[in-house]
């Protein structure tokens, strides 16, 4: 099936991509995606919108129409913790409509890492499935119970994956169902070890999964150690922070901290980049869109 995008595209090209984070605020005024947009103008494929991941803040759906008026392909992005099936299916029938054509399929993170830690988990259906219901409406051009869309349905569905989830096998296992499913493409979580990346994406090549979908590296360029020490003690896979956290700490005060932080994310890209079986590199700026056009500079991409 052909699909309307620019990542589409690139892809089925073979080209290396690099795509980028967009973390909204907690604003209902849609000028705010007119502040960030300046910084995604730097030869960006796309721009994922991240859909709540740390408590409410602004849809991934508005801040994808407000990416897209604005000149700046988005990936819309859809969490099942939020959803039951029939407004997931609402919200895809609605982000094709007004013109979004990728989107990336994820669960979201637990509630009890945002803001509302109270809040009740739908998980109505897990991200395997959700791909599969993209696909399905795009293939068959119908919805999960078998109603018929009424009009051309077509969007690129990409998913997520942690390479340092382990073990490797089960790793394998999850990564190759959101493939087969239709996963055209995969972002995955920040990484820092390189050795178990490597590992991980050569399990894939050998899995035969790198030919069926692009897989984009996810980079983050952490700018102080009171950042990295709270990514590893909320986010307790990210055991190499250890690494990124000594290093800050030799570097000295606050703006040699954030140099420390850039170099090191550019060291990360330039030694993953080289990888085989990797297709493009995906900025995780969690909210700090302003340095992407620096990572981008600083890693020569």
């Amino acid at each position: 099936m052909e699909y309307d995008s620019q990542l589409a595209s690139r892809i089925d090209a073979g080209e290396f991509i690099v795509t980028a984070e967009y973390l909204p605020t907690p604003s209902a005024d849609s000028s705010e995606v007119e502040k960030v947009k300046r910084f995604f103008n730097t030869g960006l494929t796309a721009v994922s919108v991240a859909d709540n991941p740390h408590g409410p803040v602004m849809s991934s759906l508005a801040g994808s129409v407000a990416l897209r008026k604005s000149g700046v392909e988005p990936v819309y992005q859809i969490g099942t913790r939020d959803r039951n099936r029939i407004a997931i299916q609402s919200d895809l029938l609605g982000a094709v409509s007004l013109g979004i054509r990728n989107v990336l399929c994820l669960s979201g993170y637990h509630p009890i890492l945002t803001s509302n830690p109270e809040s009740s988990n739908v998980y109505d259906l897990d991200p395997v499935q959700l791909v599969a219901a993209v696909d399905q409406m795009n293939a068959e051009g119908t919805l999960l119970n078998g109603t018929p869309i009424d009009s051309k349905f077509s969007v690129l569905a990409g998913a997520t994956a942690n390479p340092d989830l382990k073990p490797l096998e089960l790793n394998m296992i999850r990564l190759a169902k959101k493939v087969a499913a239709g996963a055209a493409f995969i972002q995955t979580q920040a990484v820092f070890d390189i050795d178990t990346f490597q590992q991980w994406i050569e399990a894939a090549q050998q899995e035969g999964i790198t030919e069926k979908t692009a897989i984009l590296a996810g980079v983050m360029p952490i700018q102080s150690v009171a950042e990295a020490q709270w990514l590893k003690e909320t986010y307790t896979d990210f055991n190499a922070l250890d690494r990124v956290v000594e290093r800050l700490q030799q570097a000295g005060d606050a703006d040699a901290q954030k140099k420390e932080g850039m170099r090191i994310c550019a060291e990360i890209v330039n030694e993953i980049r080289a990888i085989r079986g990797l297709r493009g590199i995906h900025i995780i700026s969690g909210g700090k869109e302003n340095i992407v056009p620096d990572v981008i500079e600083a890693a020569g991409l």
